[in-house]
């Protein structure tokens, strides 16, 4: 067992083959393509990452009966991932140095370079659905609420609109609704999305595509819950990134109003919420059941 509390999977293999999908995305797309933006993109789609969203679209196209290999489209939603992470870490933003391990993109590149980048990473991401759907021989309404599915995850009523509520409520004190508010957009979001893909690509039924979607909102209001205690709790050198930084912009945190020991009750109670809805429909594999837990058992 694991401190998942469920017997540990290994998703390395999951992780290769969204690692492979981006490196075809961005030869295919970028190739002879010289600059900072592409350099820079390529940087963004470069770096290490836990691959969760991209892992959530392969598990949930499993759990729906999918057979083919939906990579191209977990690399799809990586990419949105990507260019979130190119913007979040801008001066104007959280103003960060690393990422991942290693210098920031607008650190190597510049931060007008890294700006064009993830602005042209949106559109990047539309075309890598589309092309990824059409390989695999879906609908063409099916293809088309696949590509909604991710741009309304990544736009205002998404990770943008979380974004600029985050950036509005520093140094305000929040109550629990409001920060709920931002995290569902700026983190649960583009989860949700990953999860409700891979549904959309196995031609799951509506009452599935709902909780599939409700266990991404969850998880992804989890995985901020955890993150913020992340923030506090672990080093610079385990999160592979800046800690300290929501004490830094005096951002109003779960830990900072329910405590350590509560903010990891509520998030632990979501998992058990995302983890009892998929089990309704008989979609609790042991895969989607493991990631749940993972997002609020993880170190970094």
């Amino acid at each position: 067992m694991s401190a998942t509390g469920v017997t540990p999977i290994d998703f390395a293999a999951d992780r290769a083959a969204v690692a492979r999908a981006i490196d075809a995305l961005v030869a295919r797309t970028l190739a002879g393509q010289q600059g900072a933006v592409s350099d820079a993109i390529r940087y963004s789609l470069a770096g290490e990452g836990k691959r969760l969203r991209g892992i959530l679209v392969r598990a949930a196209y499993r759990a729906a009966g999918g057979t083919q290999d939906v990579s191209a489209l977990a690399a799809a939603v990586e990419v949105v991932h990507a260019y979130s992470l190119v913007h979040d870490d801008l001066p104007c933003m959280d103003d960060d140095d690393m990422r991942r391990g290693r210098a920031t993109v607008h650190k190597v590149y510049g931060v007008p370079a890294a700006t064009a980048a993830g602005m042209a990473m949106v559109p990047l991401a539309a075309e890598a659905a589309e092309h990824a759907a059409v390989t695999l021989g879906l609908r063409d309404e099916v293809r088309g609420e696949i590509v909604r599915t991710l741009m309304r995850a990544s736009g205002a009523g998404g990770m943008i609109g979380g974004q600029l509520l985050d950036l509005e409520g520093e140094g305000l004190s929040l109550d629990l609704a409001q920060l709920e508010r931002i995290h569902r957009c700026k983190t649960g979001a583009l989860i949700e999305a990953a999860m409700r893909i891979g549904g959309l690509a196995a031609d799951a039924d509506p009452a599935l595509l709902e909780a599939f979607s409700r266990y991404g909102a969850s998880i992804g209001l989890a995985f901020q819950i955890a993150d913020d205690v992340l923030d506090i709790t672990a080093t610079t050198d385990q999160l592979g990134k800046t800690a300290g930084k929501d004490l830094q912009f005096r951002k109003s945190t779960y830990p900072a109003l329910l405590g350590i020991a509560g903010a990891k009750a509520r998030a632990e109670s979501l998992v058990r919420e995302a983890c009892s809805g998929l089990e309704a429909q008989q979609a609790l594999t042991p895969e989607l059941e493991f990631l749940a837990r993972f997002v609020v058992a993880r170190r970094s």
